[in-house]
């Protein structure tokens, strides 16, 4: 179950981190933040994606040491 959660996570920052940040761009320029909702939802995105990122890098590192 770890490994599926860790998949998942490595998955979601890979396919999802540029429409996060394009979405979350566009509705900074557009809106201006009053809702606690939508930045708790901004960064939560924001933070999911640098946990798969470091996920993955750690990965990296333990292939590319072989």
């Amino acid at each position: 179950m770890r490994d599926l959660i860790k998949f998942t996570l490595i998955w979601i920052s890979q396919n999802l981190a540029i429409p996060f940040w394009i979405v979350g761009h566009v509705h900074l320029s557009v809106n201006i933040y009053k809702d606690l909702h939508e930045i708790i939802a901004s960064v939560g995105m924001n933070l999911l994606v640098l946990v798969g990122f470091v996920l993955d890098f750690k990965d990296s590192k333990k292939k590319a040491s072989y």
